[in-house]
Formats: structure tokens, C-alpha cells, sequence
């Protein structure tokens, strides 16, 4: 997505994705780029030819320039994300309002190391996010509502962003000799973004007051007991229900950092780009990627994440990005817990004519993951591979960014059978989604 730079009024920017994914017996069939076991773990596998979904995000821009030279940013996102293939959805729609804040710059008092910093204070993504967009997975994401600065220039090499970001947890239930009371929490997390050169170094402490009431697997158990009067022989029946803590406290803090290189080339290689990082959290920043939002990590859990992706032509009429996304973690969730994944994708692109390329996609994804019986869970190992062709129309072909695009596409998707097992409440292993799956489906995708 493009911001109208300078510009004065308003302007719109978006994104969307919209397909049909069908399974081969003519039914809609599971998907998503998170489908595998790991996926909520971060493991995306790849998203070519594995969406079922739509997704749209509008954002709507009102720039002003004062007087004085001084500018101002206002910036709202309405989002919407469904799976139904209907054409009306009011039921089912999660429309949402993600962004609404407020950004000031070329402030004419801003001296120093802030003469070109701006502020800003609202609810927003990040500036600097960026994303494996092939995996639908960001190598950061940091959100929620706050303020902070952009752009401090503190050195002629170094410059610098702050922010303060505070993110609600979802309601917990604190149990006390088997009563539920209700409880909340919410994390607050400072960041300070470091760039030097192609270089960022980012580093993150959290903090979540009341997190540590939380127990992370609170199981409900309910059953009816049927008493008989023993002189009128009448029958009562009477619901019970136990609440019971089957997990660990939260942590209520945390830490986190990220080193990443920024290339402009492919590897030193050849032209092209690359980027590469590598992000370690603990306790609260053991969640990665997407910074402060999971309220279910213990003290103890730590995590470590290798990301990195490239792009190049390796011929005139022929792309390639290939990409790395790996986690190992521990003690994540319950102690001694212990999550290991990794992911190779490999994004392919022919350009046949102006408006016409074949795009090709293979994914493979190793998990070896014991979660210790955390939600009824079981340990399993083995790895998932996907493979998927795409023949893809477009305006103009020309790079991995140019949108918009429609797409058929044929995909195949196999599995270990181990993997079925580890947990009732994901896709594998349900009725006709066991492995040696092939799906079909056409998908638009188009930004702006």
C-alpha cells in the first residue's frame, strides 16, 4: 500500500484478497497459510493456492499542511475477514476498525535531534512493520494503542524510534477452590527501534499488572446428578459444574529484541533484495512476531525466530523468492513444553506475456512439537509439503509487486499421518482432510 506522500486532502489506500479454495471431493476444504500444526505457534507454510478466505482492509488519509509548515496526518483502517462464499455476509462479517490515530511532522519547534521527527498518538500499526508477504507472516508486528515518536536522529548514523504500545488480553477466569471469578489484563510494551545503515536493532520490554492471576488452561467440566425422593420416588436432576486450573500462571513481564539487515541487493549476489533477522523474547516477548499479544506465556517461556527472504530475477522473464522462517521455544505454555518448526518456501514466476505468468509455489514445513499436555495436546513430529500452480493475470507482469492479479490455481498438499493426532481442534486428521490433498480455486488479489 502506497501513502500520497506531501499531499494535502484525502486519499485511500487498500488491500483485499478474495478466492474459492475446493477440495477434491467438490467441497470446500480447509486452508490458510497457518493450517499445520505450528501455525498458531507463527509456523505459517505458504499462502499460493491456500486461501479460503476474504479480506479486505480500506484506509482512509486526510493530510493537512499549515502555515507555519508544520503537517498532520489522520489515518483510519476499517478491515473485514470471512470465510463464507455467500454474498451476503452481514452474520458472519468481523468488519473492525484496526487503525485510527494521528500523526503530526515538520513541527517548525522540533529542533536537535528531532528537527524531522514527528509524533503520534492513536491506535495504529507500526510504521516500520514489514513482512515474507508469500507466507502471509510479518517478521514484526507491532500494534494496538499508543504514541510514540518517529525519526529521532540522534547521531549522523543512528537514528531512532520510541513508542509505547498498550494491548487488552482477552478476559481470564481466576480460580479459587473451584469458584470462577473473572478477571482482565493489559500489556503495555516500550520500544525503541534502532537504524543503522541497513542495520535496525529493535529492543522491547513488556509489562501486563495482574497477568501472573492468570491461568492459561482453565478447563470447564459439567454433568447432571439425578437424586430420588425416597418417599414419593420423584426424581430431581441438578447441574453441577467444576472449574478446574489445568495449566500455569502468565508472566507479567517480558522482554524482547530483534537484529535485522535490510539488503538491496540479492544476497550480494546479484540484483535484487533481501532481508534477514534474527528475534529472541522471554516471558511476555516470547510471542515474537507479533509483540505483546499473547497473555499466555509463562515466566520462564523463551523463543528464538530466524526469518529471511530474497528476491531476484534469475532470468529475463523468470523470478524467484525463496525464504526461511524458523522457531525453537520452550517452556512456553507449561515447563519443560518444547515447539520446534521450520519452514523453506519457495515462490516461483514465469512472465509468458504482458498480462499473462505462471506462478509456482512449493512449501515444506518440519514440526517436532511436544506442548506436555497443555490443552489436551499431543506430542507429535513429522513434516507437511505443499506444492501449487498458478496461472495468473494481470494489467501488466513486471515483479514480485505488481498487483492487481486473478488466479487459478491447483495445489497438493500431503503430510505425516503422526500429525493428525495433536490436537481436536485444528483441521488435520477431520473427515476427509487426513493428507494426499489436492485443492482447487481461483483468488484476486489486489493493493494500493
Amino acid at each position: 500500500m502506497r501513502h500520497a506522500e506531501g499531499e494535502e486532502g484525502l486519499s485511500y489506500e487498500a488491500y483485499a484478497r478474495s478466492g474459492l479454495l475446493i477440495g477434491e471431493d467438490g467441497k470446500s476444504s480447509p486452508g490458510g497459510p497457518y493450517i499445520s500444526p505450528a501455525g498458531p505457534l507463527g509456523g505459517a507454510v505458504g499462502r499460493l493456492g491456500n486461501e479460503p478466505d476474504t479480506y479486505i482492509e480500506a484506509v482512509f488519509n486526510y493530510r493537512q499542511n499549515f502555515d507555519n509548515g508544520a503537517k498532520s496526518l489522520y489515518s483510519i483502517m476499517l478491515a473485514d475477514s470471512l470465510t463464507t462464499s455467500n454474498d451476503w455476509t452481514a452474520e458472519e462479517s468481523n468488519l473492525n476498525l484496526r487503525q485510527a490515530f494521528v500523526e503530526l511532522s515538520e513541527l517548525p519547534s522540533f529542533t536537535g535531534a528531532f528537527e524531522n521527527a514527528s509524533v503520534w498518538a492513536g491506535k495504529r500499526f507500526d510504521r516500520d512493520n514489514y513482512d515474507i508477504h508469500w507466507l502471509d507472516s510479518d517478521f514484526i508486528f507491532l500494534a494496538g494503542t499508543g504514541g510514540g515518536v518517529y525519526d529521532v536522529q540522534l547521531t549522523d548514523q543512528w537514528k531512532a524510534n520510541f513508542s509505547l504500545y498498550g494491548r487488552s488480553y482477552s478476559d481470564f477466569d481466576i480460580v479459587t477452590d473451584e469458584t470462577a471469578i473473572n478477571g482482565d489484563t493489559d500489556n503495555l510494551t516500550l520500544t525503541a527501534n534502532n537504524y543503522f545503515g541497513n542495520w535496525q536493532w529493535m529492543v522491547s520490554g513488556l509489562s501486563a499488572a495482574d497477568n501472573d492471576d492468570r491461568f492459561n488452561d482453565v478447563r470447564t467440566d459439567s454433568r447432571q446428578i439425578v437424586t430420588t425422593d425416597p418417599d414419593t420416588g420423584d426424581m430431581t436432576v441438578t447441574d453441577e459444574t467444576t472449574v478446574t486450573n489445568r495449566g500455569e500462571k502468565g508472566a507479567d513481564d517480558g522482554f524482547h529484541t530483534m537484529l535485522a539487515y535490510h539488503g538491496d541487493t540479492f544476497f550480494g549476489i546479484g540484483e535484487g533484495t533481501f532481508k534477514a533477522a534474527i528475534l529472541h523474547g522471554q516471558g511476555l516477548g516470547a510471542e515474537v512476531k507479533n509483540i505483546g499479544a499473547d497473555g499466555n506465556l509463562t515466566d520462564d517461556a523463551t523463543a528464538t525466530r530466524v526469518a529471511v527472504y530474497g528476491t531476484t530475477y534469475i532470468a529475463p522473464t523468470w523470478r524467484i523468492a525463496p525464504m526461511l522462517l524458523a522457531e525453537v521455544s520452550d517452556d512456553r505454555y507449561v515447563e519443560g513444553d518444547d515447539y520446534q518448526w521450520a519452514t523453506v518456501n519457495f515462490r516461483l514466476a514465469n512472465e509468458l506475456t504482458e498480462n499473462f505468468e505462471m506462478q509456482y509455489e512449493a512449501s515444506y514445513q518440519y514440526m517436532d512439537l511436544d506442548p506436555k499436555g497443555y490443552r489436551e495436546r499431543s506430542s507429535v513430529s513429522g513434516g507437511y509439503s505443499k506444492f501449487t500452480i498458478a496461472p495468473t493475470f494481470k494489467p501488466l507482469v513486471g515483479g514480485f509487486w505488481a498487483r492487481p492479479e486473478v488466479r487459478v490455481f491447483a495445489s497438493y498438499s500431503d503430510w505425516d499421518d503422526e500429525l493428525n493426532a495433536y490436537s481436536e481442534e485444528d483441521s488435520f486428521g477431520t473427515e476427509g482432510f487426513t493428507g494426499g490433498q489436492w485443492s482447487f480455486g481461483t483468488q484476486m488479489e489486489i493493493w494500493f
